[in-house]
């Protein structure tokens, strides 16, 4: 009914429920305390719901009125233009991924229950209600009503036509079964059919739950590709196949809405020049070029399907789940080698060809492919590990093609390339504390502030083109080339991963967002507008291997009490900082969004509560505070934990990498360097100190490096070995038992040991380190719930009382491609 609030002089809608459902206790009690919950869901596209109650022995609901037409009327049998559709599903799914975000699932979405207002905004309806009422009878309500078609009545609850398999088949639902539905509401808005219709109800159900519908393509040829692969996703019969979070799959539809154009059919794109990418933390994934996430692999698949015509031709070369570190040309142009960790099994390196869809393993267990020479030999990095971020070294060695057992040749190497003759090698390799590239291996070309990757030799072996990353262990950087005696020739453009020269030698092509080609002359041209290639290699014809990149960061919590661990992962590449002394809250960054967001998430699985953007280093010690820096790394702002305003320190003048609270919650310990300066220790006092340096430079820290008592700090120094610096003036002290990949977590609550760990892939060892002993015991060993694509765990973090912890890790999923026409 149409009615309108007296008190607050506005138009409302009013839901009622005849007086025989409405007088059982149970599901008064359920519709209750459902639509209270349903009230809390503050969404612009879910309907607002402003009060329940009875009168008469009759229930009802007070929500908004919205002026409009049902997605029902706007189809009315005829499939809507892409830009809308796309439209109205991007609104239903973000509306869909806030109710189950909080455990809400609708269970009868249906184009009845989704209003389209005059301006365009969509508005879920009845959300929950087919969850919560079940009907008594046959019999429509005993109460005249404004609508119509209810939902149909029994102990399966829904609406025919729009239940997922596992619905109409009376088995337990979650929020998967949402998006089967979607998925049939989309197909509906393309094709202007229902994509399960049949003659009775009873067939309709079986149709869902045996049959597949008409394909897409067939129905809607216009249909873009990548709204065919979203919609079949969708309808997967197993609810494991279709998204793993509702949030996934709204972003898909965002991104396919966003790069799409309308004019574009059968999965063609439309070139569009990339945001200029920012700088973030260190732990930012390589999807900074990756905003679109499994988008990217959209895009991707609809170029696959291009028209023959198409200038861009495209081979899937790889089918498994997992991980590609890097893939090469042999010297024939035929073979094509890679490195993969397939299926949550460790690294090996495979072959294979274009004309084949099988690869066969080279039997090099654990080992990545670097380079190939003219006369076929690889150079690969054995005893591969993370260091820090997406920092690893490796053993150089050499192995040929053919066969034959590796001969090693330099230890703690990022990366390498052949020079053209196959005589000598360049690397990027890591000494002491610092990295640099030599080329040939010992002369010394350039010598980095952060660290470098991705090094390539020029075809006619003159220049050495590399990723320079000024920050360790982040992943953001820049394409540079130096040649022969050392001299910086270009200061190219922003990239992640991947560098190859162009066959003339006259271009670095390199992946940022999109794959991009940079001249010496420093101008950059879009190769490929797909946020997700990454370019491997290029061929002497000019094609090219790519590979497609799908990544998330995950956090996962085990809190005092709990019987097993928790899924944390609040967007797609959460990022743990801390937890409250309390042990029952995670500071965590959501670092894939712009502006980057800071977090609060209890262990115990409520909603995230964002309280400011920027990158966090840690509750204060009461708890009441989080220690943050945004652009300007120099000055710190306090953001409350409850109510209460930020706080803005005076800029300290130290180019801050990391920071934590002393006990006393009056200092803070900032690693971090001064201009032209190395890094090294600060304290500064809270809340306007100056900072003062405690430690020679060369020395950092990660996490929480603050000794129990206040009275010292442990660091890594310039020879990364791990010692206890006093915060008064005085000497280090080494810590025995340490090794040198070892990172400190936190002291124990004795201050007598440390927790350390080493990045590597599952399972993630922590153990503990008697700071005076060097006695080393085993504290836990995690592994994430699914290996597949996860390469690294870390990091951790350990509450203060070491009864509660959260752990992260990076799962990266990648396709190898081979294609033509790319120039």
């Amino acid at each position: 009914y149409r009615a309108r609030d007296t008190k607050l002089g506005r138009e409302a809608a009013i839901k009622v429920l005849p007086s025989e459902t409405a007088s059982d206790a149970g599901r008064r009690q359920r519709f209750e305390q459902e639509a209270r919950s349903a009230s809390a869901l503050n969404h612009p596209n879910i309907l607002t719901i402003y009060d329940i109650g009875s009168t008469d022995g009759t229930l009802y609901i007070a929500m908004e009125l919205v002026e409009g037409k049902t997605l029902r009327e706007l189809v009315a049998g005829e499939p809507l233009p892409t830009k809308k559709l796309l439209d109205i599903a991007v609104q239903t799914a973000d509306g869909l991924a806030k109710a189950h975000g909080v455990g809400l699932v609708h269970r009868d979405l249906k184009p009845e229950n989704l209003m389209v207002s005059k301006d365009g905004f969509v508005k879920i309806l009845d959300f929950g209600l087919a969850k919560l009422i079940e009907p008594v009878s046959q019999d429509v309500s005993v109460l005249p009503t404004a609508i119509g078609s209810p939902t149909e009545p029994g102990t399966v609850m829904g609406t025919a036509g729009y239940m997922s398999p596992e619905q109409a088949s009376g088995q337990p639902v979650d929020f998967r079964s949402d998006q089967f539905t979607l998925g049939s509401i989309l197909y509906e808005m393309a094709t202007g059919k229902r994509a399960f219709q049949r003659k009775t109800g009873a067939e309709t159900l079986v149709a869902i739950i045996r049959e597949e519908p008409e394909p897409l393509g067939q129905l809607a040829p216009k249909a873009p590709t990548p709204v065919r692969w979203i919609v079949e996703r969708c309808l997967a019969k197993d609810p494991e196949e279709r998204y793993a979070s509702t949030k996934d799959l709204a972003r898909d539809l965002r991104s396919v809405r966003d790069h799409l154009s309308e004019t574009s059919v059968s999965g063609g794109l439309e070139a569009a020049e990339p945001a200029k990418a920012r700088r973030r933390g260190w732990a930012l994934p390589a999807t900074l070029a990756l905003i679109a996430g499994i988008a990217a692999g959209l895009l991707l698949r609809g170029l696959t399907n291009a028209r023959p015509d198409s200038p861009l031709q495209l081979k899937q070369l790889t089918y498994a789940r997992g991980t590609i570190r890097s893939a090469r040309f042999a010297p024939d142009a035929q073979t094509i080698v890679y490195a993969a960790a397939w299926e949550g099994l460790p690294l090996d390196i495979f072959t294979t060809r274009a004309e084949s869809s099988e690869s066969r393993s080279l039997g090099l267990t654990g080992a990545n492919i670097l380079a190939i020479s003219s006369s076929g030999e690889l150079a690969i990095s054995v005893n591969r590990h993370f260091m820090f971020g997406f920092e690893t070294v490796g053993t150089l060695a050499r192995v040929p093609l053919a066969g034959g057992a590796p001969r090693e040749v330099l230890e703690n190497v990022e990366d390498a390339d052949w020079s053209p003759d196959g005589t000598s090698l360049a690397v990027a390799r890591q000494a002491g504390n610092r990295n640099r590239i030599e080329y040939p291996i010992g002369k010394v070309l350039y010598d980095a502030a952060g660290w470098v990757n991705h090094i390539r030799v020029s075809p006619d072996g003159r220049l050495v083109a590399f990723i320079d990353h000024p920050r360790r262990g982040d992943n953001n950087g820049n394409v540079k080339v130096v040649d022969a005696s050392g001299k910086v020739r270009l200061n190219g453009p922003f990239a992640i991963s991947g560098l190859a020269w162009s066959p003339r030698g006259d271009e670095v092509w390199s992946s940022g967002r999109g794959i991009w080609a940079t001249s010496l002359s420093g101008k950059s041209r879009l190769v490929w507008n797909s946020p997700g290639g990454f370019i491997q290699d290029i061929a002497r014809d000019g094609r090219v291997l790519c590979s497609v990149n799908s990544s998330r960061r995950e956090i996962v919590g085990f809190a005092a009490g709990d019987r097993g661990e928790r899924n944390l992962t609040w967007l797609n590449w959460s990022f743990p900082k801390d937890i409250a002394s309390d042990g029952k809250t995670v500071l965590f960054e959501e670092q894939n969004i712009q502006p980057q967001g800071v977090y609060l998430r209890k262990l115990d699985g409520s909603p995230a509560v964002r309280i400011g953007e920027g990158g966090s280093w840690g509750f204060s010690p009461d708890g009441r505070w989080v220690l943050t820096t945004r652009e300007e790394q120099s000055q710190f702002t306090l953001l409350p934990t409850g109510a209460g305003e930020p706080k803005l320190l005076p800029k300290s003048g130290v180019n801050c990498q990391a920071a934590t609270w002393f006990p006393d919650g009056r200092r803070i310990l900032i690693s971090g360097n001064e201009p032209g300066h190395g890094s090294r220790l600060f304290v500064q006092d809270i809340p306007d100190g100056k900072p003062r340096a405690i430690t020679p430079e060369g020395v950092n820290f990660i996490f929480h490096a603050v000794a129990p008592d206040g009275k010292s700090a442990v660091a890594t120094g310039a020879d990364r070995r791990i010692a206890i610096y006093p915060i008064e003036p005085g000497e280090p002290r080494a810590v025995p038992g340490m090794e040198l990949d070892d990172i400190p977590l936190r002291w124990t609550a004795d201050g007598n040991s440390l927790f350390v760990y080493r990045p590597s892939a599952p399972p993630l060892r922590i153990d503990t380190v008697d700071v005076k002993t060097g006695r080393r015991t085993l504290w836990k060993e995690i592994r994430p719930p699914d290996p597949s694509g996860v390469e690294q765990v870390g990091p951790i973090q350990i509450a203060p009382d070491e009864t509660s912890y959260v752990y992260s890790y990076r799962r990266a999923l990648d396709e190898l491609y081979l294609a033509t026409g790319l120039k």
